[in-house]
């Protein structure tokens, strides 16, 4: 049904807000301020006299800034199909919708998210910033950020341990010997990104190792790009590399690994690499490698558990989870400590 919630507030002479406390079961609606809203939403078919919300449809947003990171792979598959498969479970359908930065406006944006009656929305923010929030505020509809966390938002969010995850795969170089230790940055800002970065630096701070800017490099976070860009820097260098890299994830690693074979670099006889992702061609590609895993479909059925929980008013408080990766140990890390 097309009815949403700012029609029952303009019949019921509230605001948008005191009307999904009410559906939602929410405390603190006056009695008769409820029994009001609850007669006009029945009468327009918005709400059933068991008590439960007609709707249940969940709108998947997927937003897109530049297109580098959120696209078609095996990363992304897997947790839509988690949130598919929890969706399913619980017994809501799932409407996909795409936002594109700089051809969606707020008023398009705001379109599409009240383009039919939902419960709830699910925002994969993975190329968000701030700011690109704005439409997504004041929803008289829960709304649970996925892959991304703002600090000064007040959105429940679900993602990766990104910090711990970059500390643990750093730590597991030094522990293997290597002392100058690089990092395979991604040219495109990505709020995951930086908290990897981060994880990076702590890790060597930690250990007293000096953070080497040189070993930063910048690459774009496509398997073509950083095969590319890696290219690039090798020739442009006298390939004074460190002995091992971590890369910020795996298409960034794989990218790179190509670039460095093709200039006679033996991994991980010459440079060890790690990267962050685990995906599927980790397991066959040569050197087979080491990786953080993430449990991308339990993230996704995470989040839409959560949602569920705000859709039904069990619970208002605001929550972040951190999903651990858990390091995956293959072929191309060398323990130099051996040598």
């Amino acid at each position: 049904m097309k009815t949403i919630m700012k029609d029952i507030a303009k019949l019921a002479g509230v605001s948008p807000g005191t009307v999904s406390n009410t559906l939602n079961k929410r405390k603190g609606v006056r009695k008769e301020t409820k029994e009001r809203i609850i007669k006009i939403a029945e009468e327009l078919g918005y709400y059933k006299k068991n008590g439960k919300t007609e709707s249940r449809v969940i709108r998947f947003i997927i937003y897109k800034k530049h297109g580098y990171v959120v696209s078609d792979t095996p990363f992304f598959s897997a947790l839509i199909e988690g949130i598919e498969r929890a969706c399913r479970t619980k017994g809501y359908e799932m409407l996909v919708s795409h936002i594109i930065f700089n051809e969606h406006d707020n008023a398009e944006i705001l379109k599409i998210v009240n383009e039919n009656q939902v419960a709830g929305i699910l925002l994969l923010a993975t190329e968000m910033s701030g700011e690109d929030l704005a439409p997504f505020k004041n929803l008289d509809i829960p709304v649970v950020v996925l892959d991304s966390y703002f600090l000064d938002e007040d959105f429940d969010s679900i993602l990766i341990n990104n910090r711990r995850g970059a500390y643990q795969a750093v730590k597991h170089l030094i522990e293997n010997g290597h002392t100058k230790i690089g990092c395979l940055e991604s040219s495109k800002p990505i709020n995951n990104f930086a908290y990897r970065v981060s994880g990076f630096t702590e890790a060597l701070r930690d250990a007293g190792i000096s953070d080497t800017k040189q070993y930063h490099i910048s690459l774009e976070p496509t398997l073509e790009g950083a095969y590319r860009d890696m290219k690039e820097y090798l020739q442009r260098n006298d390939c004074n590399l460190p002995t091992a890299f971590f890369a910020l994830n795996d298409i960034i690693a794989f990218g790179a690994i190509t670039a460095m074979k093709e200039q006679k670099i033996k991994i991980p006889e010459q440079v060890s690499i790690i990267g962050f992702d685990d995906m599927p061609f980790c397991e066959i590609s040569s050197p087979r490698l080491t990786t953080l895993r993430v449990y991308k479909q339990y993230m996704g059925e995470t989040a839409i558990t959560r949602l569920i929980k705000k859709i039904s008013g069990q619970d208002d408080r605001k929550l972040t989870i951190e999903l651990n990766t858990e390091l995956i140990l293959r072929d191309s890390v060398q323990n130099r400590s051996l040598k």
